[in-house]
């Protein structure tokens, strides 16, 4: 079979009138300064932490600001680029600067003279160079050189990652509305959610602001979060929960056997990674779908999870869990076990490519933070924006990231070894 491939892809290149290599000569970063339009006391609403436990570390209840004021906001972004004899690079970010660093201490120097395209060695090189390769930082290193690499062989081949994903399994991919950053008071909430329910987001994912440090009346309020959303929008909207490991066992199903006749799409990372036995437990409590993941850095972490049956949802991050070649052996794990792959999307790049390749029984939605992407894809020219809900493909090769020098206002090259 990868004899054949091999072959194939052989063939395709002497058609293109390329060589069969591209040998990594630099792995460098930019780093991208700038500012955006904002509003002051607008969109700050807290989500409930694993530390508000304690009552130093719990914030007081959020609230807009009645009159907020516009304000230019300061923005900056750094972005991978890997170059290669061929004329060839290939781009992507925004990354985060703990992974930054990584690759450019530990990561560059075992890249150059590499073949750039010769991805599924390169992961597994990368993944076998330190003992610490499993998680964290180093895996968010490795996830960041595979997306850069896949961007660049979508360049050098001329197509979109997804098509040399296999994809496109749909010409539009639907985003659901990640609404982090707005206020839960009711009247806040009934009107953002039908707004959005205009614009065309059929789903939506609100976070949750309080835990158990709040007592009943925060329960309360949690219960009064889903129930008015239910009822702003009515029957057709899917509706989602986020807790972001702030909740224990108890609390949870206390709450979702309060808020079942609702409906909820999901309730997402209840608990800390490490609580399998929660995540399966509370699955088993309640009909109510189970969803975590952006915290799994690989497949044999999902495989521990889905084995346990501890998941409806897997939500494995392109940017932390090995990039677009570990992402798509993750969708087929779950795959067998009959559980969707929805990635957490605080970037949107490497995740729609994915999703568009996958099966939409699989991976039926990406993740559109609202409030975030109104700056974090700033610098691009061409950034991605649901229309009605929807993201329309992209025929632009790789990824199609492509600064934009108008806005722009300083950029300097950045190194850490």
């Amino acid at each position: 079979m990868q004899r054949r491939h091999a072959l194939h892809l052989l063939t395709a290149l002497r058609l293109l009138g390329k060589p069969a290599k591209a040998i990594i000569r630099d792995v460098t970063f930019t780093r991208v300064d700038g500012h955006y339009d904002s509003l002051t006391g607008m969109d700050r609403q807290h989500q409930v932490q694993p530390n508000h436990v304690y009552e130093e570390l719990r914030p007081k209840p959020y609230r807009d600001a009645d009159n907020p004021a516009p304000r230019k906001a300061a923005v900056s972004a750094l972005y991978l680029k890997i170059t290669t004899d061929a004329g060839v690079e290939g781009i992507y970010g925004p990354i985060d600067k703990e992974a930054a660093i990584v690759v450019d201490q530990q990561l560059r120097a075992f890249l150059t003279g590499k073949d750039a395209l010769a991805g599924e060695t390169l992961w597994d090189q990368l993944y076998r160079l330190n003992r610490h390769s499993t998680r964290g930082h180093f895996m968010m290193a490795i996830s960041a050189v595979d997306n850069a690499l896949w961007d660049l062989r979508g360049r050098y081949f001329e197509a979109p990652v997804y098509r040399l994903l296999g994809g496109p399994t749909r010409a539009k991919v639907e985003a659901y509305g990640s609404c982090l950053g707005f206020s839960v008071q009711p009247d806040a909430v009934a009107k953002q959610c039908v707004t959005l329910q205009k614009q065309g987001f059929r789903h939506q994912k609100w976070f949750i602001a309080y835990g158990p440090g709040d007592g009943l009346e925060g329960m309360a309020k949690n219960v009064e979060l889903v129930r008015t959303l239910r009822q702003s929008m009515g029957p057709y909207v899917e509706i989602m929960f986020d807790a972001f490991m702030g909740w224990d066992l108890n609390y949870a199903i206390r709450w979702a056997k309060q808020v079942e006749e609702y409906r909820p799409r999901w309730i997402e990372e209840a608990f800390a990674l490490e609580k399998i036995e929660s995540f399966a437990a509370l699955r088993r409590a309640t009909s109510i779908p189970v969803a975590s993941g952006e915290h799994l850095y690989n497949r044999w972490h999902t495989q521990d999870y889905l084995k346990a049956g501890a998941l409806n949802v897997v939500q494995a991050d392109p940017e932390w869990c090995g990039g677009v070649s570990e992402l798509t052996k993750i969708c087929s794990l779950a795959s067998i076990y009959d559980a969707q792959v929805i990635p957490h999307g605080h970037s949107l790049h490497a995740a729609l490519h994915v999703v568009a390749s996958q099966s939409p029984m699989t991976c039926p939605l990406v993740e559109f933070l609202i409030t975030k992407m109104r700056s974090y894809y700033h610098f691009e020219k061409q950034p991605i924006i649901p229309v009605n809900g929807m993201i329309t493909l992209p025929e632009r090769p790789g990824f199609g990231i492509e600064l934009d020098p108008a806005k722009i206002e300083k950029q300097s090259p950045v190194k850490w070894s």
